[in-house]
């Protein structure tokens, strides 16, 4: 069971090589690949969620393209040079630093898919008010966004703390992000156009930057 499919090693995906002995404890041979296979469908989902979240902000862009989204979008480059600050100061290990050798504390995915979730469902609250609708997909939101915070456990890339430490971080984040839109931003993107330049500027400037970065690092990653 060292390959799987095309021939990655589970190493390579993030899954730990030892699991077969901990699935083959009762099991059975049905239900250890069943266990398996999933434990893949983790690992590749792990991989792509970066992917994901960043696909979401671009068909959001394309799709509103105003002062909320691109509020958003300065919020999560701001929130993730903010976690990356952390990590250095904190310069907490992770739990198996042969698979990332940077510190871990706070988790960096963590705090951008707490930051997201927590944006977007106040901003669900803010168009559709407090309806059964806004509800259901602010469950689903915060549901899935957790889930994919969990895989960084399930996939020993950070420790539960690290996890922990990153979505409370990413919350506050969002929170504080989405009321400094209503409070001050919103208003005055609306009356001044110096205003609408800066936001747009800015949102331009920091997009190009993490276009860099990802270039740079993310594929690097793959």
């Amino acid at each position: 069971m060292a390959r799987v499919g095309t021939g990655s090693s589970w190493e390579e995906l993030g899954v730990p090589e030892e699991s077969d002995a901990i699935l083959g404890g009762g099991g059975g041979d049905g239900q250890r690949r069943q266990a398996t296979r999933w434990e893949l469908v983790e690992a590749r989902l792990n991989q792509t969620s970066k992917w994901l979240v960043a696909g979401c902000y671009t068909s959001a862009a394309i799709w509103k393209h105003d002062a909320l989204i691109m509020w958003a979008m300065i919020g999560a480059v701001l929130n993730s040079m903010f976690s990356n600050l952390l990590k250095r100061i904190f310069n907490h290990e992770r739990p198996v630093s042969a698979l990332r050798s940077d510190p871990g504390m706070p988790s960096s995915h963590a705090q951008s898919f707490l930051y997201s979730a927590v944006f977007l469902i106040l901003s669900l609250f803010y168009w559709l008010g407090r309806t059964y609708l806004s509800v259901i997909l602010g469950v689903a939101i915060l549901a899935m966004c957790c889930y994919l915070s969990w895989l960084r456990v399930s996939q020993r890339l950070h420790t539960l703390n690290q996890v922990l430490v990153g979505a409370i971080v990413g919350s506050a984040f969002g929170a504080m992000w989405f009321a400094l839109f209503n409070l001050l931003v919103q208003e005055a993107f609306a009356s001044s156009v110096p205003v609408q330049i800066a936001v747009t500027i800015g949102t331009a400037i920091l997009c190009i930057g993490f276009v860099i970065h990802v270039v740079r690092h993310w594929f690097k990653d793959e």
